[in-house]
């Protein structure tokens, strides 16, 4: 399987302090993948620093080919990335749909803006219920669907995900889990998974890497680390 996102020894942090040390990690086409460790392990500064928002202080992020560490974040979804931050981010002033035109932006004509938004409609049901309700209004998986659709209108290659199940309830947890397990399934899109709730996403995830104190300490198959009794003790109190 070519990688389609490869990230070779970076190193990154805010200022001159180091959170990520030498870290490698590798997403295939097709492929779902987590990152999955405790809080303060580095895996938002991980996806913030592959989606521009912060430069790597050392290594090099290969996308498609193309070399992107450095370039800015904003052209970064024009290339097939897309970044779900942690709590959705989502405009809360406007509506479900405004929200969802400002995610297909970069289409290039109105009509494909507006067949872009109806295909989220179709895959997210509950969202065109929603579709003229104030997005601050929703309740938080309803918010969650709605940030992960938006970034799937601008027809992403790779989607990243920091902690999709925060503040949710479990029931409202397994709604978001089964919501992206239908997008895996009926998008062509990776997906690189970053996440606390460990057994969930190991669940998911085709391969998966545990991030401690901003290094790499452990990967392999996502079913193989359920299994792995040193990961049963530390995230999953087994």
């Amino acid at each position: 399987m070519s990688a389609l996102l490869d990230v070779q020894d970076v190193s990154s942090g805010y200022g001159l302090g180091q959170v990520l040390d030498a870290v490698g990690l590798t997403v295939g086409s097709g492929e779902v993948v987590a990152v999955v460790g405790a809080n303060g392990a580095g895996k938002t500064t991980l996806l913030r620093t592959i989606s521009g928002l912060l430069t790597p202080q050392r290594g090099r992020i290969v996308f498609s080919g193309q070399t992107i560490s450095g370039l800015p974040a904003h052209q970064l979804p024009a290339l097939g990335l897309a970044l779900v931050p942690e709590g959705g981010r989502l405009f809360p002033f406007m509506t479900v749909g405004e929200n969802l035109e400002l995610g297909a932006y970069a289409a290039a004509s109105k009509a494909e803006r507006a067949r872009a938004i109806d295909a989220m409609m179709a895959l997210f049901p509950i969202l065109a219920e929603r579709r003229q309700q104030l997005a601050g209004s929703l309740s938080g998986g309803e918010r969650q669907m709605c940030a992960i659709a938006r970034a799937l209108t601008s027809s992403p290659r790779l989607l990243m995900l920091d902690e999709p199940s925060a503040g949710l309830s479990p029931l409202m947890l397994e709604k978001v889990l089964e919501m992206l397990r239908s997008v895996v399934a009926t998008q062509q899109v990776s997906v690189l998974l970053v996440e606390q709730h460990v057994e969930d996403a190991l669940e998911m995830a085709d391969r998966a890497y545990v991030l401690e104190g901003g290094r790499i300490v452990k990967s392999g198959r996502g079913q193989a680390l359920l299994q792995d009794p040193d990961m049963q003790r530390a995230y999953m109190g087994l």
